[in-house]
């Protein structure tokens, strides 16, 4: 594993100024050895002048959040991140590496989730590069690498939970958004750790089921929401019954025997549960006649 070196570089300012005065004056050498045709002092001034140029070749900037791998002939020599002008030696090789924080998010992916129901998913993801050597060598292509690790990641995250969550303290897709973008952000951090880069946040942009079931899905949602508003509603009623009962007993505004009680019960029920306004039978007779 190659990790990242820091290398000093030195200030390129005045570097640059010393080769500007040194070409300035070779070239009036140049000038004024020709008019006197002193050929020596001609071919000095070349010199100078190639040498100020080979010079120049060594400078370099490296803006904020930016670093430069250095290579000598193909062999790593460190990274310059002081930002400004600066110069190291011509013969090295300068590949800037972004530091800056990017983001990017997934294509819509097609997986099945948990319980093989397919689904479309995508997720935005937040990085940055932490080691330029890593991402420079252990990779090809790092940004290219980000993005198809990050993808894999999402289709493993996907088959590992349910799209809704039917027992209580299952974890799904659709409701536990922060332990599914921890967890992401883990498994694609572990994924991306070789090539120097340091995953920030992510999170789930798009979530949907597959067009082919979504319809069904739909209906299902649904039934399960008459399901749980019928269950609301039943106990409510039996809450509402008990109280009531309670109440005529402790105040004894009539003794009811045991079946009484049960036909008032089912009375109750029937009107507390019913989606339309019941009617009431006005019984004249006994009840057990």
């Amino acid at each position: 594993m190659i990790k990242e070196a820091k290398r000093d570089s030195a200030p390129g300012i005045g570097i640059l100024a010393a080769m500007i005065l040194v070409a300035a004056a070779a070239t009036t050498v140049i000038v004024l050895a020709g008019s006197s045709g002193t050929h020596v002092l001609v071919w000095a001034g070349a010199v100078a002048n190639a040498a100020a140029a080979f010079v120049l070749i060594g400078l370099f900037t490296v803006n904020p959040n930016q670093g430069r791998v250095l290579q000598l002939f193909g062999a790593y020599r460190g990274t310059a991140r002081e930002p400004g002008l600066r110069w190291a030696n011509p013969f090295y090789t300068k590949r800037v590496i972004s530091l800056r924080v990017r983001n990017f998010e997934t294509a819509k992916l097609k997986v099945n989730d948990k319980r093989g129901n397919p689904v479309e998913i995508a997720a935005v993801v937040v990085w940055r590069v932490v080691d330029t050597a890593e991402a420079a060598f252990q990779v090809d292509n790092y940004e290219n690498y980000v993005h198809v690790q990050s993808e894999a990641a999402l289709r493993s995250l996907a088959t590992g939970y349910p799209y809704d969550a039917h027992r209580d303290g299952e974890v799904a897709l659709s409701s536990h958004t922060a332990e599914v973008s921890t967890k992401l952000t883990s498994e694609i951090q572990d994924r991306l750790e070789k090539a120097g880069v340091e995953v920030i946040e992510t999170r789930v942009s798009h979530l949907a089921y597959a067009p082919e079931i979504a319809s069904s899905m739909l209906r299902r949602q649904q039934a399960a929401a008459v399901v749980a508003a019928r269950y609301t509603i039943v106990e409510g009623a039996v809450g509402m019954v008990e109280n009531a009962l309670e109440m005529l007993a402790a105040k004894k505004v009539i003794d009811l025997d045991e079946e009484r009680k049960a036909t008032m019960v089912s009375n109750l029920l029937v009107v507390l549960c019913s989606e339309q306004n019941t009617q009431p039978v006005v019984n004249t007779g006994s009840l057990y006649r």
